[in-house]
């Protein structure tokens, strides 16, 4: 089943070296993920075909407060990392508590990783570490009109 693709920190780090060992390309990305929307498909299906295999890290609860504010998250973690599992781009998924994923970027150690294009290169947490460890930074483009604060906005009347 779909939820076999979640994975505890300990246990991704295990799979990461395996699969780089048997010389495939590990993709990572993260974010929220708060409703899963259609950027959030077409970002990860294109995320997908540049690697062997695609990380998506996933903020917690109290991570996403912080970030957003206290009526986010709309799902809880556990359901957000099922969603993303249920996604043929995705392979793995994890959940990470800090405000940036720079602890699990470097703990990791991913080939590739992606941003959405609402991001510039240089600001991507991560980036400079991976690129020194032979990987690289890819920026996907953005697809406008398509954000879950923007449907949040539009279920309440806000916009």
């Amino acid at each position: 089943m779909y939820t076999d693709k979640i994975r505890e920190k300990e246990e991704l780090k295990r799979e990461v070296i395996s699969l780089k060992a048997s010389g495939s390309k590990v993709g990572f990305t993260n974010g929220c993920f708060d409703i899963l929307h259609r950027g959030h498909a077409r970002y990860l299906a294109e995320a997908k075909g540049y690697c062997d295999r695609l990380i998506v890290a996933v903020n917690t609860d109290n991570s996403v407060k912080r970030i957003k504010g206290p009526d986010r998250p709309v799902n809880p973690c556990d359901a957000r990392m099922e969603m993303l599992a249920a996604l043929e781009a995705v392979d793995l998924v994890t959940s990470f508590g800090e405000d940036t994923p720079e602890d699990i970027i470097k703990y990791i150690v991913p080939d590739i990783i992606f941003k959405g294009g609402d991001w510039k290169e240089n600001d991507i947490v991560g980036g400079e570490f991976v690129k020194k460890n032979g990987g690289m930074v890819r920026v996907i483009p953005y697809l406008e009109g398509f954000s879950t604060t923007r449907m949040i906005k539009d279920i309440k009347g806000e916009r």
